[in-house]
């Protein structure tokens, strides 16, 4: 946990788990396990990327994945 994509996919890991472990215990999920596979590749790749001081491509890989978490998952916010 040397860098900042580090903690960001940490966070974006730990997001896609909290909705996927919330929406499984629905008695009808709307998504498949196979819904969250592509954000967390994203998030991945934006952490080697990261790493690798590819900051243009790890940022639009990130931001490629949060898009299809909003597009595809659509989590709603309920406070």
């Amino acid at each position: 946990m040397e860098t900042i994509y580090d903690w960001v996919t940490i966070l974006g890991f730990a997001g896609l788990v909290t909705l996927f472990l919330q929406r499984s215990s629905l008695e009808n999920p709307p998504d498949s396990v196979w819904q969250y596979l592509p954000p967390a590749i994203g998030a991945a790749a934006c952490n080697y990327f990261g790493n690798e001081e590819q900051h243009v491509v790890a940022i639009a890989i990130g931001l490629a994945a949060l898009a299809y978490v909003f597009i595809v998952l659509k989590p709603s916010v309920k406070v």
